[in-house]
């Protein structure tokens, strides 16, 4: 309800950015086999990019002319649509380039933004080439519509562009540590959680957010924004509001600088010591992970998770088999909290731990979003 939709035109021309070395490595074999015949008969003519190494899509996007092509098509794991979003985020023309519609087809382990479209749509929970075969029908369709991006600044002055996720602590561990298991395809993230089950973890920071609703005992936000934040990245420090040249980009409005302590009226959550921090903005963490049920494409939301320290591994193992069926809000557990937020800030005490954006691996510092 409320979303609007545009359709790509007919016949359709499609620039296909594709890693070989994503998931199980079969990404190229079924482009081939299950994409292009679809795409074919739907009349999508289709140029083939295929990655050779990292950085090599954030490039293509960020220097060719796109002009070309009426969408976008990342056939890979999210890790490719991350390096494309950014490097879009790059040109002097994003504004107008990040309208040109962007498509995923699973071609990863993970598949997170493959299976919360799906899910989206309506469809039954599917995985591999069922899931493929899903988001391939609905590029044929050709509706498009809008979808959240959240703005990331770090101590270090990076500004970064995240469309799934941004984690700390035990997710993002078992999301790397399995990384060297890549060929098990999804497989590779339960053994992962039992590896890093094993050597549980505790990890100690302050978590601050502004809710996304006025909490209950919180006074009302006052009326007038915080200043805007001013690190960006190299080559993109922002100007104060209002100064923003054409081609700038978009002031992070609810956010002041990290040297600054969060504006009065954000949250302060009491505890330091957590096991995992995860901030979502889609339904599912993998392809069998409904993280947030209630997530929608734009939504205009983060989902906040957050794990306090004191849970025990049966208890830890109990949730995660509960978000395979999203239930995992149902089993009431008292270290597992979830708020809904508009931006948030993660201040680690020492910089231990893994932290991730949309599945790769950032280095551990006082973050904000």
């Amino acid at each position: 309800p409320g979303d609007s939709y545009g359709v790509l035109p007919r016949p359709c021309r499609a620039l296909v950015l594709l890693n070989p070395q994503s998931g199980a490595g079969r990404a190229l074999e079924d482009f081939q086999a299950v994409v292009q015949p679809m795409l074919a008969e739907a009349d999508i003519a289709t140029t083939v990019f295929v990655t050779e190494r990292p950085h090599h899509a954030h490039e293509k996007v960020r220097d060719e002319d796109l002009s070309q092509w009426d969408t976008l098509v990342v056939m890979a794991g999210d890790g490719l649509l991350y390096e494309v979003v950014n490097g879009l985020m790059e040109r002097p023309d994003w504004e107008d380039t990040m309208k040109k519609p962007l498509c995923i087809l699973p071609g990863g382990s993970g598949n997170a933004l493959a299976a919360s479209i799906n899910h989206y749509a309506g469809n039954d929970h599917v995985a591999k080439k069922k899931l493929l075969t899903n988001c391939t029908f609905i590029l044929c369709k050709g509706l498009h519509t809008q979808m959240d991006l959240v703005s990331l600044s770090t101590a270090s002055g990076k500004r970064l562009f995240s469309f799934l996720g941004f984690g700390w602590g035990f997710i993002s561990d078992v999301d790397i540590d399995s990384e060297k298991y890549r060929r098990l395809g999804n497989a590779r993230f339960t053994l992962g959680t039992l590896q890093c089950l094993a050597k549980l973890r505790v990890y100690q920071g302050r978590l601050s957010y502004l809710p996304a609703g006025p909490e209950q005992g919180t006074p009302s936000p006052p009326r007038d924004p915080p200043p805007p934040v001013t690190n960006g990245q190299a080559g993109h420090l922002l100007p104060p509001a209002g100064t923003e040249a054409a081609g700038a980009l978009p002031t992070d409005s609810l956010l002041v600088p990290l040297s600054q302590p969060v504006p009065a009226h954000w949250t302060v959550v009491p505890e330091e010591e957590f096991v995992t921090v995860y901030a979502i903005y889609q339904s599912h963490l993998g392809t069998n992970l409904l993280m947030a049920p209630a997530a929608r494409l734009h939504d205009g939301c983060i989902h906040l998770f957050y794990l306090r320290a004191g849970i025990s591994r049966v208890a830890l193992l109990k949730l995660f088999l509960a978000m395979a069926r999203g239930t995992h809000l149902d089993l009431n557990c008292p270290h597992l909290h979830y708020v809904p937020v508009r931006a948030f800030r993660l201040e680690p005490r020492v910089a231990s731990g893994i932290m991730t954006v949309d599945g790769e691996a950032l280095p551990c510092e006082p973050v904000q979003g």
